[in-house]
Order: structure tokens, then C-alpha cells, then sequence
């Protein structure tokens, strides 16, 4: 768990983490105010109303991303200082329950460290957005030039119909539409794959994340089978509590299981009820049977 077996210790980075350093951290932790504050209100609202205005329903969506992150810090900060806690009170229980509350303030922390990474892997996908957003700041002003040479066309074939200026604007128009088809090719080309990658980076990491938080419940819950819970009557002694090694071998266990944990042994998979090919097939037909039937008129 890159770490001691215990809360109670000091915390030592894995050689797993040294050789493979985690993501970038994310830019967006512990800022300002949280959700519901006058600055939050005034950045959503700010995100859609200023720069141009092609990028600003996008951008909007990435301040709002920028808030689901600062939501999802505080959530993994608050799981830290609720396992140091489990731990701190486990300490003056019994033998069997100090041991057991602080091996499982170990997993709880585990929980929180892999919200982290959540959190710096979900950032990517935030800045993948970004890069869409500033294609469509580029286009904005071709396409604002193609319109103000469209409305000074219009003006001019309207008040003076005979102006020489019409035929230098007319080229000027020309060019324009030349360089705006250029612009919006690569802002469909762009937007569609960065649309992918970004979106690939969200879902992987939410696939990763789920299935390292269900293998730490499960050995969390082989951890609780060690806690004896039968009932005792006044005066009985519990039996002496022998789980010291069997609870440090299930901090070990879920250890490797999450160093060996990769996206192509993930247990859930998608089933769909077709498949890319069969849907693409179809859509195709009627365009092949429109060929078909040309070919046969021609004939």
C-alpha cells in the first residue's frame, strides 16, 4: 500500500511508484471557494458570457469540470482525516479491534491516495477540452471576417449597386470562404478526436477506479472476517486475538492486487446488443441498393 502496514507510522512511497511516477498533479485542488460560493456562481456564469463566442458553451463545460474536481479533492482529503481517525480511535480498544480498525484506516487511506489519481487522470481529460476549446477560438475569426465581408457586399449591392468596390470585395469574399473551409475542416477533424481521447481518458480512469475501490472492499471485508464479534456474558474473557499476521497479509494481498491491476484485465466488460460493424452495415445499404439501382438503369 506504498506504505507501513499502518497509520500509526510513518508513510514510505513503493518502488511501483517510484519507477512508474503517477500524472501530473491536478491544477485545480484546494482553490478558492467551494460550490454554492460568489465566486463559483460568478466563474460558471463569467465561463459562458465572455471570448468568442463559438468556444463559450465549451468553456463553460470546462469550469464546471474545474468544480467536479475541486468536489472531488475535498471528498479524498476528508477520507484521509476519516482513516487517521478510525485509527487514533482504535488504539485504546481492545487488542483484536485496535488492530483491525487501524488495518482498515490502511485501506481507507489507500481509497483516498487512489481518489488522488483519480483526480490527476480525470484532469487530463479537462485539458483535452481545452485543446477543442482553443481550435474554436482560432476558427471564431475567420469566420466573423467571411461575415463582415458578406454584410459589406450586401450593403454595397443595396446602396450603390455599380461600385467598383464590389468586385475587390467579392475576391476578398472568395479567399475568405477558402480559409474558412480550411478552418472548420481541421475544427471537425480535431473536435472529433480530441472528443474521443478525452473521453477515453475519463472512462478509463473511472474503470480504473472502480474496480481498485470493489478489490479494496473485498479485503476489507476478509479483514472483518478476522474480528471475532460472538457474544460474551458478564465476566467471560474473550480469547486472545492471534490475527496480527493474517491482517497484515491481507494489506499485502491487496497491495499486489492493485500493483497488478491493468485496464485489459478489468472483470466488467460492455455488452452491447449489436456491433460497429453490423451498424455501419446498415446504414450503408440503402446507399449500395441506390447504386444498384442506377447501375440497373443504365444498363
Amino acid at each position: 500500500m506504498n506504505r507501513t502496514y499502518s497509520l500509526r507510522s510513518e508513510r514510505a512511497p513503493t518502488a511501483a511508484q517510484l519507477q512508474n511516477p503517477p500524472p501530473p498533479k491536478s491544477s485545480t485542488k484546494s482553490k478558492f471557494f467551494g460550490k454554492g460560493g460568489l465566486a463559483y456562481n460568478f466563474r460558471k456564469q463569467a465561463a459562458g458570457s465572455f471570448g468568442p463566442e463559438l468556444s463559450r458553451k465549451l468553456n463553460q463545460l470546462i469550469k464546471i469540470e474545474k468544480n467536479v474536481l475541486r468536489s472531488l479533492d475535498l471528498v479524498a482529503n476528508q477520507r484521509k482525516s476519516a482513516a487517521r481517525q478510525l485509527s487514533i480511535w482504535g488504539l485504546e480498544n481492545d487488542d483484536d479491534v485496535s488492530d483491525i480498525s487501524d488495518k482498515l484506516g490502511v485501506l481507507i487511506y489507500e481509497i483516498s491516495e487512489l481518489d488522488d489519481q483519480f483526480i490527476d487522470r480525470y484532469d487530463q481529460y479537462r485539458l483535452t477540452l481545452k485543446s477543442i476549446r482553443d481550435i474554436e477560438k482560432s476558427v471564431q475569426p475567420s469566420r466573423d471576417r467571411k461575415d463582415k465581408i458578406s454584410d459589406k457586399i450586401a450593403y454595397l449591392k443595396y446602396k450603390d449597386p455599380q461600385s467598383p468596390k464590389l468586385e475587390v470585395l467579392e475576391q476578398e469574399a472568395i479567399r475568405a470562404e477558402a480559409e474558412s473551409l480550411v478552418a472548420e475542416a481541421q475544427l471537425s477533424n480535431i473536435t472529433r478526436s480530441k472528443v474521443r481521447a478525452a473521453f477515453n481518458y475519463q472512462f478509463d480512469s473511472i474503470i480504473e477506479h472502480s474496480e481498485k475501490l470493489a478489490l479494496i472492499a473485498g479485503y476489507g471485508k476478509a479483514m472483518l472476517e478476522l474480528l471475532d464479534d460472538s457474544p460474551v456474558v458478564p465476566g467471560e474473557t474473550r480469547p486472545a486475538y492471534d490475527g496480527y499476521e493474517a491482517s497484515k497479509q491481507i494489506i499485502v494481498d491487496a497491495e499486489q492486487a492493485l500493483s497488478n491491476w491493468t485496464l485489459d484485465t478489468a472483470q466488467i466488460k460492455p455488452t452491447l446488443s449489436f456491433t460497429g460493424g453490423q451498424y455501419y452495415e446498415d446504414e450503408e445499404v440503402p446507399e449500395e441498393e441506390e447504386e444498384q439501382e442506377v447501375y440497373e438503369e443504365a444498363a
